[in-house]
Order: structure tokens, then sequence, then C-alpha cells
């Protein structure tokens, strides 16, 4: 067993790891932005938390080490285990280990321009993977008269061209893979729920964001580059569509919603969202301005990143989410912002001096040669 406690198989249950007295939560995609802040929350708030991890040769858990290393007591740290939304048998004897509380569902290929290239391996993942995570739970829940609950991670891109604000009775009109993945995990979750009886919510939620936010995401992108620019270890920032306008919140604050979901007497769906939408080119400034940069010398607007149908306008209504879950954002739109700028601005700082001391030691072993 190495630091995180991986699961190799069933012996794992005489291990030492699980408790009976606490709430026990099993989350996929834990390893990823929302993964990391819910498993932080969760473990605050007294849980055992599991995580399903992909096998990879290069490490993969930089969002989540920290984690481990905060809490000297064994209990509290991370449990992981191999595993994979697009393996079905796997996910099942994971449920079995386990034995979880509560689900979430978070894993997923989450990237819409990638989703284009990858139509199939999105679909199995996002759409199939849900399938297969309830299918797990259903089968669980009749052997051992249980009652997981579970929560399916929904995206605002389900709703597409649909024109704003958009809640949970708005029509759905996806326009790229993932969001019809997405839109079929949805519709599965409410399914079940509806079939089986299965405390199953759907979490509809707005484009949210952090510094954990992976560098290939436009918000991330705008504020990791412009601190390199503004430090100069690059030179320009390449775009698509500056006009596309979107509910951006902080993924901390959103993590909250998804718990809250599922502690409900009852299931339902809930949009999550902050009810502001801004721009790309409304980010890009915002981030600009925190850092006293001009962006027309430095943004290059790049046919390649436009995707094939557009989504132009995405702006949440919350008012349920807040009326029954007593849930609204936290971080404006303006810290959330700042947030990233300065978290990428001291990235920078660190790549900047890495690159000088590295000079440096060329230079000495020139000098010694």
């Amino acid at each position: 067993m190495n630091l995180y406690g991986f699961g190799y198989g069933t012996r794992a249950l005489s291990s030492g790891w699980f408790s009976s007295n606490v709430k026990r939560a099993l989350i996929t995609g834990i390893t990823g932005q929302d993964g990391s802040y819910l498993a932080e929350l969760l473990i605050a708030k007294g849980y055992e938390v599991h995580g399903i991890v992909r096998r990879a040769s290069s490490p993969n858990l930089g969002r989540i080490d920290h984690i481990n290393h905060e809490s000297s007591d064994p209990a509290c740290r991370l449990h992981l285990h191999y595993g994979d939304l697009t393996d079905g048998n796997r996910l099942a004897r994971i449920i079995e280990q386990v034995r979880p509380d509560e689900v979430y569902n978070l894993g997923a290929q989450s990237h819409v321009a990638v989703s284009f290239v990858e139509p199939c391996h999105t679909a199995d993942s996002v759409a199939q993977g849900a399938l297969r995570l309830l299918e797990a739970i259903r089968d669980f829940n009749q052997r051992n008269d249980a009652s997981i609950r579970f929560y399916q991670a929904g995206s605002s891109e389900m709703f597409g061209s649909t024109p704003p604000p958009q809640s949970e009775s708005t029509p759905f009109h996806p326009r790229s893979p993932y969001s019809v993945a997405k839109l079929a995990a949805h519709f599965y979750t409410v399914n079940f729920r509806e079939s089986y009886g299965m405390f199953a919510c759907n979490g509809i939620l707005f484009n949210h964001e952090s510094p954990r936010r992976g560098e290939g995401f436009v918000t991330r992108k705008i504020t990791r580059a412009l601190t390199r620019i503004k430090l100069g270890l690059q030179d320009k920032l390449l775009l698509g569509n500056l006009e596309a306008r979107r509910d951006w919140g902080f993924a901390g604050d959103y993590v909250e919603a998804m718990w809250l979901m599922l502690q409900q007497e009852q299931p339902d769906d809930y949009v999550v969202s902050t009810g502001e939408a801004y721009s790309v080119r409304e980010f890009l400034e915002e981030a600009a301005s925190h850092l006293g940069l001009e962006t027309s010398s430095v943004v290059v607007v790049d046919p390649r990143y436009f995707r094939p149908a557009e989504v132009d306008y995405l702006l949440g209504d919350c008012s349920k989410a807040t009326r029954v879950l007593g849930w609204k954002p936290k971080v404006s739109f303006r810290q959330l912002v700042a947030m990233m700028v300065e978290h990428d601005l001291e990235l920078a700082y660190r790549e900047k001096a890495a690159a000088e001391d590295s000079a440096v030691r060329r230079l000495a072993g020139a000098g010694r040669g």
C-alpha cells in the first residue's frame, strides 16, 4: 500500500482504512479541479473520502497531494482506487469494496473542443460512464438493501443555443459531442431516479474556475499566458471567439452545492451559477488590467480555436438552489480573476527564476570548460 492507500482488492476491507461510524464518499474525477475541492470539503466535514484514479505513467495527483500531507491522522487521508469509467466491472468492484454512502460522479473527458476530435471516447467516458456507475450502484443497493446517494455532474453546455437565462425548466439544445454526452448522463440519472427510486441528483453547473483549472481551458489559458507575458516569458496569446459569454463562478463554491444536493430529503436537479455573465474578452481585459497590461499587442485571434458549433451565451438562474439548498456563490467574478492571476503570477516568477538559475549554471559550466 502506498502513501495514499491505493485499493487493489477486497483485502483492503480488513486493512483498517474503513470506519463504520462516519459517512463515506466515493468521488470519480478526484484528481481534477472539482474533485480536489470536493475532497477538501468532505474531509473537513468528517467524511472518509475515497477516489477513483486512472492509471497513468506520469504523476497525476498534483491537485490532491496537499490534502494527504496536511493531516497526521491516517483516517483523514485519501483512499484512492485505480479504475476507469469505461470499465463497468471495475466500478462495480470498487462500489462493493468501498460501500459508500454518497457517490459523486465528476469524472469525464471534460474539454469541449477535444470532444469534437474524440467524440466516441467522450461519449464512452461521459454518457456510458455515468450509466455504468448508476448500474453498479443500483445493483449494490438491491443486493444489500442499501441507498447510496448519487450526484451527477451536469453542464451548462447542455443548454447550448437556448436563449438565456437558463434554469432547470429551460429546454436543452446541446452543440458539441461533450454536451450531448452530458445530456445523456443527465437523463440516465433522471431515469434511474424515476425507475428504481434511487436518490440521484443532477447538478447543472455553469462554468466554474479556479487556480486549479486545467491550462487547456480558456480562463486558465488567459491567466497563465498573461502572467508569462508580463515577465517576458511569452510573446503572444492565441484565442478563439472573444465574444462568447459565460456565467463564471468559483469551483470551491460550487462543490458545496454538490454536497448540499445529497443532504436533502428528496433528490432533485439544480442549476448552480452566479446569475452574471461576462464575455471571454471581458475576462481577458479584467486579467490584463490586474497586471497592468494592454492586450491589443499580445492577443491574436486564431480561427483554429473556434468551435464547429458555437455556444454564444450561457447565463444561469440559480434561484431554485438558493431557495431549496440555501446556496449562494461567495466569490465574485473580479475576485475569481484576481485569484487566478495572482496564483499564475507566482508560477511565472518561479518559472523565470528557474530559467535564470539554469542560464547561470550553463555559463558557469562553459567557464570551467
